[in-house]
């Protein structure tokens, strides 16, 4: 496939596909006799693969690492899997943050639905309070 296929298929611009490739998140693209690109299904499933954990946060160091490392063969398999527990235990601890901020954000649009927080207002204004509990 050409550059501009697989920018199409994935929804990556080729700017951004050569830029992969050049830092090492990609490994490199086979090339026609004439020097273009030529993504083949191998290609295509690294880029996937970078779509998939840059989407889940996975910084892009860790992952040139990875791509480092997989071309090194079969002796850094280790080194691989640490860094892909690693990886997983930061979006572990990341979900869990955003799964807290979700569960604070659904509590406060439930009070609103229930009207709580104009019954909270009156109270304050009736006591004089600044606080607001709106936060």
């Amino acid at each position: 496939m050409t550059i501009a296929q697989v920018s199409r298929k994935y929804d990556i611009s080729p700017d951004t596909l050569r830029y992969y490739e050049k830092i090492g998140l990609l490994p490199p693209v086979p090339r026609t006799k004439s020097g273009i690109r030529d993504y083949d299904e191998t290609s295509c499933g690294w880029i996937e693969l970078m779509k998939c954990m840059r989407a889940a946060g996975v910084q892009i160091e860790a992952l040139i690492e990875y791509v480092a490392l997989f071309q090194q063969g079969d002796e850094t398999l280790d080194q691989r899997k640490a860094l892909l527990v690693e990886q997983r235990e930061q979006l572990t601890a990341r979900m869990a943050d955003m799964q807290r901020s979700l569960d604070r954000l659904n509590e406060k649009i439930d009070r609103y639905d229930q009207g709580l927080m104009r019954k909270e207002n009156a109270l304050r204004q009736r006591s004089g309070s600044t606080i607001s509990t709106d936060l």
